[in-house]
């Protein structure tokens, strides 16, 4: 096997790894439970006057408890279908069929 396809090997390896790790569920989830807690934080200690300039609806409040609920969504969707590992590396076949050098050919020859 050519050493341009144990690169490109190691390189789809190395790739698998990298989308395990970053996966966009992990990111998108972290990202909304991280924003949904802060926003539910503001919607708990909002005062009279920004529930008045909302007509009496808490929307920080409920807004936070929808962005942790779908972080919670994703997080877990994360855990219960995780990305799956890389099918493991088959043994080159190629690279046993290889010749070797010829024994024949490498033997010094004396010269006439």
């Amino acid at each position: 096997m050519s050493d341009y396809q144990h690169e490109v090997d190691e390189l789809e390896r190395t790739s698998a790894t990298a989308a395990r790790l970053f996966d966009v569920r992990r990111i998108i989830g972290g990202l909304f439970v991280v924003y949904g807690v802060l926003v539910t934080i503001a919607g708990l200690t909002a005062s009279d006057a920004d529930l008045k300039k909302a007509e009496n609806i808490n929307i920080n409040l409920w807004t936070g408890l929808g962005m942790l609920a779908l972080g919670v969504f994703f997080l877990g969707w994360l855990y219960l279908r995780p990305t799956p590992p890389p099918p493991p590396a088959e043994p080159s076949r190629a690279a046993d069929t290889t010749p070797g050098p010829d024994p024949d050919r490498d033997r010094d020859t004396p010269t006439p």
